[in-house]
């Protein structure tokens, strides 16, 4: 993913729920496109901040057992109100169930108490050395990668 969407974890319980915020800067690329006199956070990026959560929420759960977590299904996804420059994001996101290759969840995003997005969706997990096991130290320096990342989001 080229944009990061989660800037701190606030809280997480291992194989149940983890909360994170995201702060919008004016600075992000992004928003000079969308929309040039209305910035907004686009609603695909407040998805892909709930599907960023999940994630973490599957490596911390699996100790970092796969290099690829990918977004599998999402459904009832309700954008319910707009994300502006200076504003932040909370998301809350619940596992219903974490499996070894697959998990499902429900998230939500809030700004101000107010709820700006929610979803049920699905994840799938898994390693590229599953196919190709050359590409065993590929899924090692993503792995390292992102446990480096989970240090800076104040996880240690």
């Amino acid at each position: 993913m080229r944009f990061i969407l989660i800037d701190k974890v606030i809280s997480l319980e291992n194989g149940r729920q983890i909360k994170a915020i995201k702060s919008v800067s004016l600075a992000e690329e992004y928003l000079a496109d969308h929309f040039p006199t209305f910035p907004v956070l686009p609603g695909v990026l407040l998805l892909e901040g709930l599907i960023e959560s999940a994630s973490w929420l599957v490596r911390r759960t699996e100790n970092f057992a796969h290099s690829m977590i990918l977004l599998e299904q999402a459904r009832n996804v309700k954008y319910k109100s707009f994300l502006a420059p200076g504003a932040q994001i909370e998301y809350t996101v619940q596992a219903k169930t974490i499996e070894e290759n697959v998990s499902s969840f429900t998230g939500f995003g809030l700004s101000e108490g107010e709820r700006i997005v929610e979803a049920r969706f699905g994840l799938r997990h898994f390693n590229l050395a599953d196919q190709n096991p050359a590409m065993a130290a590929v899924d090692a320096r993503v792995i390292e990668n992102m446990k480096k990342r989970w240090k800076l989001l104040g996880c240690g």
